[in-house]
């Protein structure tokens, strides 16, 4: 009977992995919904063994060009489309386009869009407070890094947070299947580099190759990338601003980021699709954000109220 439990809860585990809507899926309820579930993110440690294989497909020029390429775009889908735009609604794009920054956010193998923002919307409502699943100023570096979102309590969707997108039929089906993309990017990759050996063997690529560094490898650069956000702008960096979390702005985290790293910035006015306030904050999203406003892509980018850039100047950091 044991074992027969245990291989029921396996199955409905697995069927999770594909649906996160499932209903008879193995979700615990009250404090040890707060612990981790092993079983539930093992997608997530075999994306970070699956990197060991670089051992035996090895390494060539292209396919850490298309590495560092697929980070940087996916980088970008993260800051400008999941947060600033699916979690603050910084600026207002079409339907079309909407549905497109959903499908390329989701590809950062970061869940789905919905579910992202309403996170996110909580970590707003409850930043550094018991409530907030990602602080590290009350549970931690390690938990506010990689351990929040392996436990219960972070799995499901709270689509009362989200009601706003949660009328979008397409955005719900992104979010219910997020791991349809992932894969499909995956296997897009694969296929690159099959194509690529086909027409340029000199290229030294294979399919398997650009599969761990085009996808597993920029996946989990990309991971940790984002996770600093969490666990290093509320410890380490400058408060420019007197808010009521420990938010703090980081000229490092920035970089890698494309602009998240003005964290503080961005909890003294979270709407601004602006994080970057001044000239010197280097703000990689926002740039690219204003080029596709002139494009007629996105329209009405939130701007940071002058009396908040007044009130920066004076703390002079």
């Amino acid at each position: 009977m044991s074992i027969s439990r245990s291989a029921g809860s396996l199955w409905r585990t697995i069927k999770l992995w594909v649906d996160a809507e499932q209903q008879d899926a193995p979700l615990k309820d009250g404090a040890e919904s707060r612990e981790m579930n092993w079983l539930r993110v093992m997608p997530f440690i075999f994306i970070h063994l699956a990197c060991i294989a670089v051992i035996w497909v090895g390494i060539s020029p292209v396919a850490v060009a298309v590495c560092l390429l697929m980070y940087w775009v996916r980088m970008f889908a993260i800051t400008a489309f999941y947060h600033r735009y699916f979690s603050h609604r910084s600026f207002k794009t079409n339907r079309f386009w909407q549905f497109c920054f959903a499908i390329l956010g989701n590809s950062a193998s970061q869940r789905g869009p919905l579910w992202w923002a309403a996170h996110h919307r909580k970590h707003h409502k409850h930043s550094d407070e018991d409530e907030d699943l990602h602080s590290p100023v009350k549970h931690g570096f390690w938990w506010s890094h990689v351990g929040w979102f392996t436990c219960d309590a972070a799995f499901k969707t709270d689509y009362s947070v989200v009601k706003d997108w949660a009328k979008f039929p397409e955005l719900k089906f992104l979010n219910r299947y997020d791991s349809l993309v992932p894969v499909l990017m995956a296997v897009c990759m694969f296929a690159l580099g099959v194509v690529l050996n086909a027409l340029w063997p000199n290229l030294g690529t294979s399919g398997w190759q650009m599969l761990i560094w085009g996808y597993f490898i920029s996946t989990v650069l990309l991971f940790h990338g984002t996770f600093t956000i969490n666990s290093l702008c509320h410890q380490w960096g400058k408060r420019r601003f007197e808010t009521r979390d420990d938010s703090r702005n980081n000229f490092w985290l920035a970089l890698i980021t494309l602009g998240e790293g003005w964290h503080n910035n961005h909890h003294r006015f979270a709407t601004s699709a602006r994080q970057g306030f001044y000239w010197w904050e280097i703000d990689i999203s926002y740039y690219i954000l204003k080029a596709m406003s002139k494009l007629g892509i996105i329209y009405d980018l939130t701007p940071v109220p002058e009396k908040i850039l007044r009130e920066g100047r004076e703390k002079g950091k």
